[in-house]
């Protein structure tokens, strides 16, 4: 029996202009899956991938179909090409919803639809409870979890984690008074770097509460089938195969962490050994490095050069 895999999906963050072009102009899977979400979105989704401008790129609007776009178009190719099954499967935030096309839970229709009215659903919220989002480097989380404890009881406002990505990398995120005086207190704790991120909602926090609530109306809609591998949920950190209860986790994700360390902590113990991120950039790897050194990591452009010109037999 060979070695245990894992796909991983990015999120909002992973996008550029120029994302899928090289997929697109190489292999005829990744111009069907472009072609696809054009056609479902009723958009040129493509050329904002492929040419921008970054503005409406970054829009949450359309940057969470694209990047689920780019994100089916490379895992079409790779299959083509001969990626070994996954045996278990785990998106950062949007990403999730990568992973469950990946997994069949939703068709990639749905995932798109789905994608784009969770970023309409967001940036409504956003503009009703204004937010924002800091990353904070080099401090653990107990300590930064007592910095937003405090800020929350001084103001009144909401303030707390909304990603564990890694061990020395934590975003926060919530109103923005509150935001900024838990930077500063982040920063007179030992945080090494407070970078406030340019976002203009507080994406994972109870700010959310009204997109989350219309978001799980939605899902209640769709008919969510059973994936054909486990998905390490972002809310549970915990592998999941049961439609009703990914559908609880989906919408939890709004208003709750992404337990990234932990998922992947978790995937680490169920024996997986390698890796592989689909989709665009190499975040998700990069985070990986930091959770655990020994893990063989593989971004799209390594899984693609090595199924494309693998490796010749040893001398």
């Amino acid at each position: 029996m060979g070695r245990r895999h894992a796909y991983l999906f990015p999120g909002q963050g992973s996008q550029y202009v120029g994302m899928g072009l090289d997929l697109y102009e190489s292999y005829p899977a990744a111009r069907d899956a472009f072609a696809q979400a054009d056609d479902v979105l009723g958009i040129r989704l493509s050329m904002l991938c492929f040419e921008g401008p970054s503005e409406a790129l970054d829009d949450t609007v359309n940057t969470q179909p694209a990047i689920l776009a780019t994100s089916v178009a490379a895992l079409r190719v790779l299959e083509d090409l001969g990626l070994e099954p996954a045996h278990y499967m785990a998106g950062h935030s949007m990403g999730e919803f990568s992973a469950l096309v990946a997994a069949d839970v939703l068709s990639f229709e749905e995932g798109l639809e789905l994608v784009r009215e969770r970023g309409a659903l967001m940036k409504e919220a956003g503009l009703r409870s204004p937010g924002g989002m800091a990353a904070i480097l080099g401090l653990s989380r107990e300590p930064l979890e007592e910095v937003c404890a405090d800020v929350r009881e001084k103001t009144g406002s909401h303030v707390g984690v909304a990603n564990d990505n890694c061990p020395g990398q934590i975003v926060i995120s919530g109103a923005k008074p509150a935001l900024e005086r838990a930077v500063e207190a982040a920063r007179a704790r030992g945080a090494k770097r407070a970078i406030p991120l340019a976002v203009s909602i507080a994406a994972h926090s109870p700010l959310m509460e009204d997109a989350a609530r219309d978001f799980a109306e939605l899902l209640g809609e769709i008919r969510l089938r059973e994936p054909k591998v486990p998905i390490v949920m972002n809310a549970v950190a915990q592998p999941v195969t049961d439609p009703e209860r990914i559908r609880k986790a989906l919408a939890k994700q709004l208003t709750s962490p992404v337990r990234w360390t932990e998922s992947m902590s978790c995937l680490v113990s169920q024996g997986v050994e390698a890796f592989v991120e689909i989709g665009p950039k190499n975040v998700l790897t990069n985070l990986l490095r930091r959770i655990d050194r020994l893990v063989e990591r593989m971004t799209t452009a390594d899984a693609l050069e090595y199924h494309v010109s693998p490796p010749g037999p040893e001398a």
